[in-house]
């Protein structure tokens, strides 16, 4: 294949490219997601499980084929969305049809078309201002603060960019729980251990038997456990709440019923 024919069918399917740029066949879900629209998107994804280099994947190709593009990489830390940047870079350097970089940074990468692939730190207060977004990618969501989910949101409302959040569970707690279970409008994709190729049984079954049940089951099997030091379940907590008395009734309930026992 020549390489005009090449670039083309590359431009028509994300996953050719991907393939050549990674150098291996992706996994069916993988290239799912490359060839969905990705405008809402949660992927729960085992350890290992290949979902940052997917992602990081998505974002370059969005950069490198939509002229002007604006792609946030989002993480609990820095140094996480540094890591996912650096995932990005990493196949950069190997795309030889790559857009030219007009800058190139542990934080940053901007290249000759506008497009722009920012890092960004789990901090709330310092992540305002971006605007025209086109893509979103939270990495490690389960540990990424509410705060700090419900503050970018909004830089998609103008554009209508996508949203892509990636995690193991941390609990049956936070945004990440909740839009799994009760969110309206994604395109949810779990992938466990046992799905993905490059795990072996063996290794699994080592794991099983040294970290034990609840860690594996989070980190491996993509459940939603209770939290370590919870003491009522999730389930029993919400079976609880009741949306016909309102908080001060409720109190008002409560003094009445202690005078009656004076």
């Amino acid at each position: 294949m020549g390489e005009l024919a090449r670039d083309l069918a590359e431009a028509l399917d994300p996953v050719l490219w991907a393939e050549r740029v990674t150098g291996h066949m992706l996994d069916p879900w993988q290239a799912e997601l490359l060839r969905g629209d990705c405008r809402r998107v949660l992927l729960n994804v085992c350890r290992q499980g290949g979902k940052s280099t997917t992602a990081g994947a998505l974002g370059l190709y969005v950069a490198q084929h939509e002229p002007g593009a604006l792609v946030l990489l989002l993480s609990p830390s820095q140094r996480q969305s540094g890591e996912l940047l650096r995932t990005v870079a990493g196949l950069y350097g190997a795309d030889d049809s790559a857009v030219q970089a007009d800058a190139q940074s542990v934080l940053r990468l901007e290249l000759a078309n506008g497009s722009r692939i920012i890092s960004l730190p789990g901090k709330e207060a310092t992540v305002r201002g971006f605007a025209g977004v086109r893509l979103i990618v939270i990495d490690e969501a389960a540990r990424v603060s509410d705060d700090l989910y419900y503050s970018v949101r909004p830089m998609l409302a103008v554009s209508g960019g996508g949203l892509v959040a990636m995690s193991t569970p941390f609990g049956k707690r936070g945004w990440w729980h909740k839009e799994w279970t009760e969110g309206q409008g994604w395109q949810r994709i779990q992938v466990t251990a046992e799905q993905c190729p490059r795990i072996s049984p063996a290794f699994l079954a080592e794991e099983r038997a040294t970290i034990g049940a609840w860690w594996f089951a989070q980190e491996y099997m993509c459940q939603f456990g209770e939290t370590s030091d919870q003491v009522f379940s999730y389930e029993l907590v919400a079976a609880a709440l009741r949306d016909d008395i309102k908080p001060l009734e409720a109190a008002k309930h409560l003094t009445t019923a202690r005078e009656s026992e004076v």
